[in-house]
């Protein structure tokens, strides 16, 4: 690792530290006790609402959803979920089930304020999104660009291309294992940047509209075959699922109990990983949420906003559990292996089709999912650069975004996570302190319909 990339390290690490997780935490639980627990009572209708028929302006609520799902729904699902458990044991699950059921609270108020403020009436701007509520709610323009700006190169330096080309690569790589040919990289890998790269190109030059038609296609069909596996291998190891269940529940409170004094493992970290990863897999209170939903034809703020939890619900409660309850009901958490290696073990033991299947279609679920994080990214960038230039140098912007997804197969890694994730945080912070503020507008609302 070279000095950059401990710089990065060390950003990251004091980012994403103590303080940061508790300041998510402590807004979900807040925003959860003063809209009256909106998780329970409102998220049947926001499921309902999602296929609900709208004007033709704009995303439909469906296309906004997978559009934002798409982002969201990354590989963190199957290899954050690993790193958690691996590094924090099975009690890892439940506290990022509580990051996940707190995060829809944030989320909830993210669409909503997108819209509030957004739509009703129009913004002075192009796009809607986090940034209409930081500059019409709160009336700091600034804080707004600087929102913008920050998720403008978050999309272009980490998040949607470096990290998800390489997750993409990897798997191929998995698939098709060959001798380095070409800067010691494979022929199937360099022949699978080249198809990504024009794949990723003939849906962001095609607008927002493709980028949801696509997305609205592709998240049911990767989620679909992930959640397919992971449910049968649920299914055949269903007798171990009670005990399961209680390895996560007395690993989130006595990890010693169940890792034994000599892993070194305590109550805070198991906390930190499964908070960590919970957060940092639904991205709720990054803001990304009220961008989504600042592209769809809804106009109703409650409704909006029902819908944007919906998305926190199905990537954490649904997807992210599902993912942890396999790696603890088959035992692959006990095994010295990290990350999709985990979760490529799971499978190997837990379905019922020679090892060699299971993992091939575990590596087409990561390259579903990192594709859809590459097209959904770049839609949140794209929307940012719209608000800060009125649409001036958006060709020029997909251009840049090609061109870095195209050589990330042989960029650092590394580096590129760590800047990631501490454009994350700065991205989190304006966002989640404009909803402290605003909250009273989200409030009012609710409790006239709740």
């Amino acid at each position: 690792m070279n000095d950059l990339e401990n710089i990065l390290d060390l950003l990251s690490k004091s980012i994403w530290s103590t303080p940061m997780l508790l300041f998510f935490l402590v807004s979900g639980g807040i925003f959860t006790l003063r809209f009256r627990g909106i998780q329970l009572r409102g998220l049947g209708q926001g499921l309902r609402s999602i296929f609900r028929k709208d004007r033709e302006e704009g995303l439909s609520a469906y296309s906004a959803l997978c559009t934002a799902l798409g982002a969201t729904i990354g590989t963190g699902n199957i290899v954050g979920v690993a790193t958690a458990i691996s590094a924090g044991g099975p009690g890892a699950v439940f506290w990022m089930l509580i990051a996940g059921f707190l995060g829809m609270a944030t989320q909830f108020a993210e669409g909503f304020l997108a819209v509030r403020y957004g739509k009703n009436p129009p913004p002075s701007s192009a796009v809607v999104g986090p940034f209409s509520y930081m500059e019409l709610g709160l009336g700091k323009r600034w804080v707004g660009k600087l929102y913008a700006g920050i998720t403008l190169a978050a999309g272009l330096l980490g998040v949607g291309t470096v990290t998800q080309i390489s997750s993409i690569t990897q798997a191929i790589d998995g698939m098709f294992p060959a001798p380095p040919m070409w800067v010691g990289l494979s022929l199937p890998v360099v022949l699978a940047t080249a198809l990504i790269c024009l794949s990723a190109a003939a849906v962001i030059f095609g607008g927002a509209k493709r980028i949801g038609t696509v997305c609205q296609t592709l998240v049911p069909l990767m989620s679909g075959l992930f959640l397919l596996c992971s449910v049968l291998l649920l299914f055949r190891h269903r007798g171990g699922i009670p005990s399961a269940l209680g390895l996560i529940l007395k690993g989130a409170f006595s990890p010693k109990a169940i890792m034994g004094a000599g892993a070194g493992i305590g109550l805070r970290q198991v906390m930190r990983m499964g908070i960590s990863r919970g957060v940092l897999t639904n991205e709720a209170g990054m803001g990304t949420a009220a961008i989504a939903a600042g592209a769809s034809n809804v106009t109703d703020p409650m409704r909006q906003g029902l819908i944007s939890m919906s998305a926190t619900f199905i990537d954490t409660l649904v997807i992210c559990s599902i993912s942890g309850l396999c790696l603890v009901v088959t035992g692959a958490w006990r095994m010295p292996l990290e990350g999709g290696a985990l979760t490529a073990f799971a499978w190997t033991v837990g379905l019922p089709w020679k090892g060699e299947i299971s993992v091939f279609l575990l590596n087409m679920s990561l390259v579903f999912f990192a594709f859809a994080t590459v097209i959904g990214w770049c839609f949140y960038a794209e929307r940012c650069l719209i608000y800060l230039t009125g649409g001036k140098g958006l060709k020029l912007y997909r251009l840049g975004y090609i061109l870095v997804l195209s050589v990330g197969a042989f960029l650092s890694v590394d580096g590129a996570f760590y800047l990631a994730d501490i454009l994350n945080g700065a991205m989190a912070l304006p966002n989640l302190i404009s909803l402290l503020l605003l909250q009273g507008e989200v409030v009012k609302e609710v409790r006239n319909n709740y």
